[in-house]
């Protein structure tokens, strides 16, 4: 059964346009109240959390009003990030949580993401069940009255809760002193606990993107763009950069180069250090199909492998514990360590690395080179249909004769983005201007056949 609203990360679209209505979150808000109401007299909570954007507010009370409306309480905490909510969801012992949040999209989107009670995304059945509510209608004649009505509260502490777990992820024995860290927090919902993270640790700290106005979350900031923390880097000598999306739940580096370091090499080197030490589960670490064939070869070389899941941090960590494994992410920055958070956390992850480092001795740039990625070619084409690329037959053609080319010294992956209108088209190979022009050539015919 395929699902009409949720896309691979929540409910998203451009704000106060169908499906981000206040219309639609509150029929959300109601329909995922009923869902999460586990039986039982006693008062359910549901937690809500956002960043920064300017639509947050309007989402906001429309989801309070659809959950009050089913009888079940509201704890909000405000803007915070998406694994943070996730923690005190959990910690707080509430029946579920709600992110209101685009992530790395642009400030006119918005969008909205479950959490089930133990901090962990909702499996597609419970994301069909909700889904299957609204647009049947099946909760109209369910409308509880007089005191069993919801209440909503604000949790004014949970900043500084988040804080204190983030904090105790990080090895007693270490701090951050003589450290300096330049931090771009996108003006997201990481400009407050990012900053005091790392400086209550003792590093320097040099901030941007900590000045939201609600239009500003991601726009030229970000791990979308850490070609400006690189710039602050070299400026002020820093011995790295740290960069947070919109929500913090993904994170980029850059070394004292100024040299980006992404998610695949964040897990290199994190999976090979967990495998020095005995911490890597089964000696695997879970990856994305996006994620480069230079992450197996340094993994491999380490002793350990890579598991590859469909593209989305909810399918990791489905597999992780599926499989029991402790390390995940995607090359997009996204990580996941299992024995810490249940979801994507940017800060949690920074910390991880900065541990690393500071164990270690050794600069970012030293770390990185555990892994040497093949060449890689990701091409956009905006599309005004998801069509199955299978029927066409020119494109089913094309792609065949590219596989055939590349044979076992490459790969191609097509998809369609889960959140956005666009096909990716992404190649490997030994030869970079060779894959370019593979690339370039299907994505033509993507845009010839079903272009916008």
């Amino acid at each position: 059964m395929d699902k009409k609203l949720f896309g691979t990360d929540g409910v998203r679209g451009i704000a106060n346009i169908e499906p981000m209505t206040s219309e639609m979150a509150m029929q959300l808000g109601r329909s995922a109240a009923y869902v999460f109401k586990n039986g039982g007299s006693r008062r359910h909570r549901v937690v809500i959390g956002k960043d920064t954007r300017l639509s947050g507010y309007m989402i906001e009370n429309a989801l309070v009003a659809g959950i009050c409306s089913m009888g079940v309480d509201v704890l909000l905490v405000g803007p915070l990030p998406t694994p943070g909510i996730a923690f005190i969801t959990s910690s707080m012992r509430a029946d579920a949580g709600v992110v209101i949040s685009a992530s790395h999209n642009p400030y006119q989107d918005n969008g909205i993401k479950f959490f089930s009670n133990d901090g962990f995304k909702l499996p597609d059945d419970l994301e069909l069940k909700i889904e299957d509510l609204i647009l049947n209608n099946r909760l109209d004649e369910l409308r509880p009255i007089a005191e069993d009505v919801g209440k909503a509260y604000r949790i004014d502490d949970a900043k500084g809760r988040y804080i204190v777990f983030l904090k105790n992820t990080f090895p007693r024995d270490l701090d951050l002193q003589g450290l300096r860290i330049v931090l771009d927090c996108a003006h997201g919902a990481g400009y407050k606990v990012a900053p005091a993270v790392l400086t209550e640790f003792g590093a320097e700290v040099i901030t941007l993107g900590c000045e939201p106005n609600g239009m500003n979350i991601n726009d030229g900031c970000g791990s979308l763009h850490p070609e400006v923390m690189a710039r602050k880097v070299r400026e002020y000598r820093a011995d790295l950069g740290i960069a947070l999306d919109g929500d913090a739940d993904r994170v980029i580096f850059v070394d004292e180069n100024g040299d980006e370091v992404d998610g695949d090499h964040i897990m290199a080197i994190c999976g090979t250090e967990m495998l020095k030490t005995g911490e890597l589960k089964k000696k695997t670490v879970v990856a994305t199909v996006m994620s480069n064939m230079g992450l197996d070869i340094a993994i491999q070389k380490a002793g350990g492998k890579v598991v590859r899941t469909g593209v989305g941090d909810r399918y990791v960590v489905e597999e992780m514990r599926k499989g029991g494994y402790n390390l995940g992410g995607e090359q997009s920055g996204h990580m996941i360590f299992l024995d810490h958070n249940t979801t994507g956390d940017g800060i949690l992850s920074a910390l991880q690395v900065l541990a690393i480092i500071q164990r270690s001795g050794k600069r970012l740039s030293e770390l990185a080179k555990v892994m040497t990625s093949l060449p890689q070619v990701l091409v956009n084409v905006r599309v005004r249909e998801k069509a199955d690329l299978a029927e066409i037959a020119p494109i089913k053609q094309a792609i065949d004769e590219v596989e055939a080319e590349l044979k076992d010294k490459g790969r191609v992956l097509i998809r369609y983005s889960g959140t956005e209108p666009l096909l990716r088209v992404m190649i490997e190979g030994e030869d970079q201007g060779r894959i370019a022009e593979l690339a370039d050539s299907l994505a033509r015919l993507v845009k010839e056949h079903i272009g916008a």
